[in-house]
């Protein structure tokens, strides 16, 4: 990954990014078991204190495993693709039984029933991680809107929307890693008579972490702050702090 330093206010983001106490740790933002190894050089770190960084590793163990069985359709060690979840299958049955019994089949599809606050403790952990690093914005409370789900839930057009660039309209905090990483550029728009605008836009485009594994968008406009996150090209969440309100 591209790396660049932080030139913003560091009076902004001071202590653990979760909960704010001392910062005695860093945490990778995604954490390494989200991707596959070789892992991205330059993987973002934010401070935390040991209990946060430690306290998130159970569910983001859960959520691995049941994304994985959700992808294969199985919860069976020998059919995961990623190594390292078919062994943390074969390590806990206990893991392994809890995903089982969440399994259904209706017809000749498999469904999976997850346990909603187990995953959303890890997609809070990272969009503030996302929202501390890239826009300089501590974002401990709770935000104003969350949603997670499969990308394919969405309908085509919804999916696109999901997936576009962002257009920024105003500028975040200045010197931010976000702010460095937009780019300008021309836009012609033809209205419906066939006359044709020329815009300069600033354009706020994803960030691919690991090809396939994991990217996101933060996003930090008139609208708040906003942090979208695909995994696996199959679970996709967006969160929503409307600190610009």
């Amino acid at each position: 990954m591209d790396q660049f330093r932080d030139f913003s206010d560091d009076r902004l983001i001071n202590g653990c990014i979760y909960c704010g106490a001392v910062a005695e740790t860093r945490d990778h933002v995604p954490s390494k078991i989200l991707l596959d190894p070789p892992y991205p050089e330059n993987l973002p770190v934010v401070g935390s204190c040991q209990r946060c960084n430690q306290g998130f590793s159970k569910d983001e163990q859960y959520l691995v495993c049941l994304l994985e069985s959700v992808l294969v359709g199985s919860t069976d060690p020998e059919k995961i693709r990623k190594p390292s979840v078919a062994r943390a299958m074969k390590r806990s049955p206990a893991l392994r039984s809890r995903i089982e019994a969440a399994k259904s089949i209706h017809g000749q599809k498999v469904f999976f029933d997850p346990e909603e606050t187990r995953i959303k403790n890890v997609m809070l952990k990272l969009a503030r991680g996302h929202a501390a690093f890239d826009l300089s914005q501590p974002c401990k409370d709770e935000p104003d809107y969350y949603w997670c789900g499969a990308l394919e839930s969405l309908n085509e057009e919804q999916q696109d929307g999901f997936s576009a660039a962002h257009i920024q309209q105003l500028y975040g905090e200045i010197g931010s890693r976000n702010i460095q990483r937009m780019l300008a550029a021309e836009v012609t728009l033809q209205s419906e008579t066939g006359e044709q605008n020329t815009l300069q836009v600033v354009v706020n485009d994803w960030v691919d972490v690991q090809d396939g594994s994991y990217r996101y968008l933060a996003i930090d406009d008139i609208g708040g702050v906003i942090i979208r996150i695909v995994i696996s090209e199959y679970l996709a969440c967006e969160v929503v702090w409307q600190v610009n309100a």
